[in-house]
């Protein structure tokens, strides 16, 4: 099999021509499923970073012609449109929109079962065009049909909505959903089933008794197991506890409707839960982290399972700024089909890429000026942060010290600073350190201006990515998986001041891609202190990046440069997806 999906796989990314969308679902030897997947800004089929990397994910297949299907939901809530409330910080309210109106419905049905209700599913499909012409297509499931039970209508509106039997009644849809999805499409060349996360676990419940019937057998045997660990992949994001969805079994049994699950050996359940991260781990002949610090946390927790790491990617034609996309364009012919391309950028000139980033700041301070009515001064060092707000990303570290940030920019050079981010709608103290950040902005004044961007969505993270000067980011280690907005800040020559961890700790070079907040605590290993961190980060502010913005330009535009060079032409979707397919799809 492995041979075969590698010849498949490497002629079609050879091949000058490409299938016609039509036929790209039928064409596919890999269904990569996810939860979400970012597939245009304003189809809020996605919350933050899994779903973005998803769909450049999706995006970098298309570009290489890569035989691949995605599959998610529908999500006809979406996740939530944020509202900014000066005391509780952050509210919210849903954010509909209408699939019939974006998207094509296909005529395929499929049925699941839910606490022993039959619920019909329908798909539509949104084709991603590549560089070259080619396509991939997404599946995007709907439970929303008259034949439904009231309830069961909703399954498929709200992402991460609802109630732990609410959440498993999506995984259903998802993972078992999806595969027979396919299965009634006639996709008969899949070959690997991908779990981005452990939402989609529960399709290898169902390829597994795809194999049982297959052998005309009523249960499942080792060499079934076997067979499927060979079919299935799976990425895990995050080594934070509440990233793993786990369901009580009496729950389990109930909702999925599969007695087996209380008999099944250790690896399928895990200490009386029905844990779909170590599901898909028993049944996986492949797992990765996203990146090579998180891949090392991920096998040190989960010590019984060989734990791989492929760092993530950005797709660079998706976040590279219009005038960088210019730039890239006028100096590094085939860059769209070939994103390793960027590490020309050091042919570059440096007036160009002054040029090129002066649109695009002036492009986030026009924005800034229309949504919050604040001008900004486009000749003052601008700070960027935006992230999911929640606890261990620190949001409120730059904030720390409201004196020594108002002598910075008194003593050394003026600095402004754009926030973004939501909260979950459940996570409290997010909430909580969105109204703290609004609140000690108020406090600094015109000393230090800064905004709070509402409703942070993909479009707001482009312009924020590559409009600022400085991508701050400052998360608790060990528990920065990956992130990629500083990737995405790098492609557009803005260079990262960030804690050592996750992505980062490949990407810095110290003075040439960015500056490290805390180097030499975490080289020591004892983990993370706030108050070091801040000042720290304080420090390389003032002692280094504010003198060399000010003082020394060329030198700030030579760094800028770098990292698009170093940066930008390594950590994309492109160079990722090269990598799950030499090691994880063959």
């Amino acid at each position: 099999m492995g041979s075969e999906l590698a010849r498949s796989v490497l002629r079609t990314a050879a091949v000058p021509s490409y299938p016609p969308a039509a036929n790209s679902v039928l064409d596919a030897k890999v269904a990569y499923f996810s939860m979400e997947i970012h597939i245009e800004d304003d189809i809020p089929t996605y919350s933050g970073g899994l779903g973005v990397l998803a769909g450049d994910t999706i995006r970098a297949a298309a570009d290489l012609g890569i035989p691949l299907v995605g599959v998610t939901l529908v999500h006809r809530l979406g996740y939530v449109r944020q509202r900014l409330d000066p005391e509780r910080g952050q509210t919210e309210e849903p954010e509909p929109w209408s699939p019939e109106t974006r998207l094509t419905e296909l005529d395929v049905r499929t049925r699941v079962e839910v606490r022993g209700r039959s619920v019909e599913l329908r798909g539509f499909r949104y084709d991603v065009r590549g560089a070259k012409g080619g396509s991939v297509s997404v599946l995007l499931l709907d439970a929303d049909l008259p034949s439904n039970d009231p309830a069961d209508r909703q399954l498929t509106d709200r992402l991460y909505g609802g109630d732990a039997e609410y959440r498993l009644a999506q995984e259903i849809i998802l993972g078992i959903g999806g595969v027979r999805f396919l299965r009634a499409l006639g996709c008969a060349s899949l070959e690997r089933f991908h779990m981005n996360e452990g939402h989609a676990a529960l399709l290898s419940l169902e390829l597994l008794d795809e194999h049982v019937e297959r052998r005309g057998a009523s249960v499942a045997d080792a060499t079934d197991v076997d067979a499927v660990r060979r079919q299935c992949v799976f990425t895990t994001h995050t080594p934070v506890a509440a990233g793993h969805d786990q369901f009580p079994l009496d729950l389990a049994l109930a909702v999925v409707g599969r007695p087996e699950l209380g008999r099944m050996p250790a690896g399928f359940t895990h200490e009386g839960m029905l844990n779909m991260t170590y599901l898909a781990l028993h049944l996986s002949h492949y797992v990765n982290g996203v990146a090579k610090r998180h891949g090392e946390v991920s096998q040190h927790l989960l010590g019984e399972y060989r734990i791989e790491a492929i760092t993530n990617g950005v797709h660079v034609a998706t976040w590279a700024a219009p005038p960088f996309l210019a730039l890239y364009d006028r100096f590094l012919g085939g860059w769209r089909a070939d994103n390793f391309s960027l590490r020309y950028a050091l042919k570059i000139p440096l007036e160009e890429i002054a040029a090129a980033h002066h649109a695009a700041k002036s492009a986030l301070l026009e924005r800034v000026a229309l949504v919050t009515g604040i001008h900004l001064d486009p000749a003052v060092l601008t700070l960027g942060f935006g992230r999911r707000v929640t606890a261990y990303k620190r949001p409120a570290l730059l904030l720390s010290d409201l004196d020594r940030l108002r002598r910075i920019a008194a003593n050394v050079g003026r600095l402004q600073i754009v926030y973004g981010g939501k909260a979950h709608p459940h996570d409290d103290e997010g909430k909580r350190l969105i109204a703290e950040i609004t609140h000690r902005a108020a406090d600094l004044g015109d000393a230090v201006r800064i905004v709070y961007l509402e409703d942070y969505g993909a479009s707001t993270a482009r312009t924020m990515v590559s409009g600022v000067d400085l991508w701050v980011n400052t998360p608790r280690p060990p528990l920065e998986a990956s992130g990629t907005s500083g990737m995405k800040a790098a492609i557009n020559g803005v260079p990262s001041l960030s804690v050592l961890d996750g992505w980062w700790l490949e990407g810095h070079v110290e003075g040439a891609t960015g500056w490290a907040i805390g180097r030499d605590g975490y080289e020591r290993g004892d983990g993370a202190d706030d108050r070091r961190d801040a000042d720290d980060l304080y420090g390389e502010l003032e002692r280094v990046i504010v003198p060399i913005f000010y003082e020394r330009p060329d030198d700030y535009l030579t760094v800028m440069r770098n990292t698009i060079a170093l940066t930008g032409s390594f950590f994309n979707t492109h160079r990722m997806l090269e990598q799950y397919i030499a090691h994880a799809y063959l």
